[in-house]
């Protein structure tokens, strides 16, 4: 095979925009489990979709086997289960878990791990195997970061993330927070610490944006004391590129990098009636404030935006909506699931009444069957705190498959996650045929074929062509 330089330079690359899929108008909600303490209880994060099709997430309360919240799994189908409990890895989960190239779930815990740096322990990352082993990779003290409150990403082999306090500034009470970095095996580097002038309080899952760099928000700090837009690199150099005020809004939360390059994320406050906003920001730190939440079509949003295959964004508020939990005013309404077009137009797909769900505090996420998934924190079976729900909102988009990972070069194994993927009799990488082994029904190995281009990847079946939800980068 070419080396890697000879074969740039013998093989033009290119880059090609992801095709709509076109949009069905049937669109249905299903409360698809109850959460009943013996799976967990109070569900939060994002959902991950693993190798065998089925759903995994995170309970911050009452898991297998103590108080500590745990991981569970529920098929498409609603078969909830407890997967392991955050007892053995840290406590009380923040945020959703992350299906890594090799196979693997990591994430991280608020509390918990060595109780000698603080006495509920300073939070931790940990791993989960598919059969459900797991081990704790890195228990925070302090001065390497504080409570991570998001989730991981994957780069290059190793993860990445943050956390809310913590890293030895003293410009912050606890410190401003981190950002680290950690290989598969737990060595952790931490990357930078937060002044509380460049920002404090990371709360969210970075976002690897189409320069190669990472990208996120602090909840605090900044000039106005309001959040920040910051930009850091695999090394560590941060950029603070742009600080929220007051015309923006406060307490940006997730981002999601749009296919037009430029990344959407939400606040939670802001707007006429501090029900919070939508903006655009582009990676230059040009921002537009898209959509003022007003409670009757959802208020303080959730997690982040997930861009679908028919171009538009979806997303959850935790509260607001037509139907009452706590109380009158949007502020005790029960929360909403909403769809935006990317020019900014919100409307309202589901107003959860509680016996469906309240309070949905995890963003969405689009399956391989077309479908999307999410949880509620209580709602359902009253069990002391109303346990929490999982749902789905059948979109009427058309099944797909995704690559794991979504890059890689000649010889390279990526796994090819879909539904229905048995019986399959053609895979190619922008066109190119490729040689692949059907591993089960939602799995499929591949192995990319030489001096490919850039491009989608499409696996024909005997139920259709299915093709990938992003474009596959040669490299």
């Amino acid at each position: 095979m070419l080396s890697l330089p000879h074969r740039k330079s013998f093989c033009a690359l290119f880059l090609i925009g992801v095709t709509t899929a076109i949009y069905s108008s049937a669109q249905t909600f299903t409360n698809l489990a109850v959460f009943d303490k013996t799976s967990g209880s109070n569900p939060i994060g994002n959902l991950a979709q693993g190798l065998d099709g089925n759903f995994y997430g995170t309970t911050t309360n009452v898991g297998i086997p103590a108080s500590d919240g745990g991981v569970f799994q529920v098929t498409p189908e609603g078969v909830l289960t407890a997967f392991a409990g955050a007892g053995n890895l840290g406590s009380t989960p923040q945020a959703g878990i992350l299906l890594a190239t090799d196979g693997n779930f990591y994430g991280t815990t608020y509390w918990g791990g060595d109780r000698n740096a603080c006495q509920s322990g300073c939070g931790t990352v940990f791993k989960i195997t598919p059969s459900g082993v797991s081990t704790t990779l890195h228990s925070f003290e302090r001065n390497d970061g504080f409570n991570p409150n998001a989730g991981l990403i994957e780069l290059n082999g190793n993860f990445y993330g943050t956390t809310l306090y913590g890293g030895g500034n003293t410009n912050c009470f606890q410190g401003c927070g981190t950002v680290f970095e950690i290989t598969p095996t737990g060595t952790l580097t931490m990357l930078h610490a937060f002044t509380g002038a460049d920002g404090k309080s990371p709360q969210a899952t970075l976002v690897l944006g189409n320069d190669g760099n990472l990208y996120g928000t602090t909840y605090q700090g900044g000039s106005n004391n309001r959040g920040t837009f910051f930009k850091i690199t695999p090394a560590g150099v941060l950029t603070k590129v742009h600080s929220f005020d007051p015309a923006d809004a406060t307490g940006p939360l997730g981002l999601v990098l749009g296919t037009d390059g430029n990344f959407y994320g939400m606040t939670a406050s802001g707007g006429p009636q501090n029900a919070g906003t939508v903006f655009k920001i582009t990676p230059e730190g040009v921002i537009t404030r898209l959509h003022n939440f007003v409670g009757s079509d959802g208020a303080i949003p959730a997690g982040a935006l997930v861009q679908a295959t028919d171009g538009n964004f979806y997303g959850a508020t935790r509260l607001g909506g037509s139907n009452s939990c706590f109380g009158s005013g949007f502020f005790n309404a029960c929360g909403t699931i909403f769809e935006m077009i990317p020019a900014g137009v919100v409307t309202t797909l589901h107003s959860f009444d509680g016996t469906d769900g309240e309070r949905p505090l995890g963003g969405l996420v689009q399956a391989t069957d077309g479908n999307l998934y999410g949880t509620t924190y209580g709602g359902g079976v009253d069990c002391g705190t109303r346990c929490g729900t999982v749902f789905k909102w059948s979109t009427g988009l058309a099944p797909f498959v995704t690559p794991l990972p979504a890059s890689g070069h000649d010889s390279n194994t990526v796994r090819i996650l879909g539904t229905d993927l048995t019986g399959a009799t053609l895979v190619t990488f922008n066109g190119k045929e490729a040689k692949f082994t059907i591993v089960s029904s939602t799995e499929i190995k591949a192995t990319v074929p030489m001096c490919v281009k850039t491009g989608l990847i499409e696996v024909t079946t005997p139920g259709g062509k299915l093709t990938s939800n992003v474009v596959f980068t040669a490299n």
